[in-house]
């Protein structure tokens, strides 16, 4: 009777701590807890602890409420032009309502992959090969927000999406880096002829103003000329009129006059002198009284000198 009493309260003991672990729940932070009554959605339990009635109530389904990165699988997809493009992206969802996501789709996350797949094949369908390169932001947003709009219905909240590589045949590859190689040829061409257009300006700007500076240099060397030569005109004026008035004032004084007689009947003896040496012919003054009377004047100036 004792072992047996011993039995039942071992056994008491047992369904008491499975009672207690059933009842007593404890749900993790960034998690969300489906509880279902009977086979019916009855709540949903947040983080912290939670009572539930055991054999009665069932944790039904588990959700993380954390972002979530879900790799789309690599899929071949045709632009407008009919080029084959292999794309592959990864995308980022997170779970808002756990309830939806429970019972909105049997598996939400197989939902999402391949309705991010189809809308990549009908905007990748709309677009030419190039522009496939350029807009990957336009094809992001536009995956994003088809998907976002049915994905509300199943509680996830899409947040990005993002093509990790976009691969082309290998003759399309061919065809870009040949097109790219003659971009770049041309762009150094033009480079190339638009520094020698530089250099033929600068050239020509140069020789310009060194021009305008020789001309400038000889503008400034001929006034400098003009200027000297002007100043010595003027100083042999002046000096030529110096010597004059100092004529003038010695012919007033008392014998000047007859000075100035004998210098010019020197000088008119002299002039007759000096052609006959270098000539041939017989010069003879048109006046044969003048030269004997300036001569004259001459000896009785000479005289009158002696005397004194």
């Amino acid at each position: 009777m004792e072992l047996s009493f011993g039995t039942f309260s071992l056994v008491l003991f047992i369904v008491a701590v499975v009672f207690v672990i059933k009842t007593i729940n404890v749900v993790p932070q960034q998690h969300a807890w489906v509880v279902e009554r009977l086979g019916k959605y009855h709540s949903t339990l947040g983080p912290g602890l939670n009572i539930v009635l055991p054999f009665v109530d069932r944790i039904a389904y588990k959700h993380s409420l954390k972002e979530i990165p879900l790799d789309v699988p690599s899929q071949v997809c045709i632009t407008k032009d009919n080029t084959q493009l292999q794309v592959d992206g990864i995308l980022y969802f997170q779970v808002t309502d756990a309830m939806r996501a429970s019972y909105g789709s049997s598996n939400y996350i197989a939902a999402i992959t391949q309705l991010a797949q189809t809308t990549l094949r009908s905007v990748i369908g709309r677009m030419e090969l190039d522009k496939t390169f350029e807009e990957r932001d336009h094809i992001n947003k536009a995956i994003v927000n088809a998907i976002d709009e049915s994905a509300s219905n199943w509680g996830v909240k899409v947040l990005r999406y993002e093509i990790k590589d976009l691969t082309p045949p290998k003759e399309i590859l061919h065809a870009m880096q040949a097109q790219i190689t003659a971009e770049r040829e041309k762009r150094a061409l033009i480079a190339a002829s638009e520094g020698r257009r530089q250099e033929q300006i600068n050239i020509a700007s140069g020789e310009r103003e060194a021009a305008i500076a020789r001309s400038e240099g000889e503008k400034q060397a001929a006034i400098n000329r003009a200027q000297g030569q002007a100043a010595s005109i003027l100083a042999i004026a002046e000096a030529s009129a110096e010597a004059i008035r100092q004529t003038a004032s010695a012919i007033r004084e008392p014998g000047g006059a007859d000075a100035v007689n004998l210098k010019v009947a020197e000088q008119y003896v002299g002039a007759f002198a000096q052609l006959a040496k270098t000539n041939n012919s017989i010069i003879i003054p048109a006046n044969m009284s003048d030269i004997s009377g300036l001569i004259a004047s001459a000896m009785h100036v000479v005289k009158s000198q002696q005397k004194t």
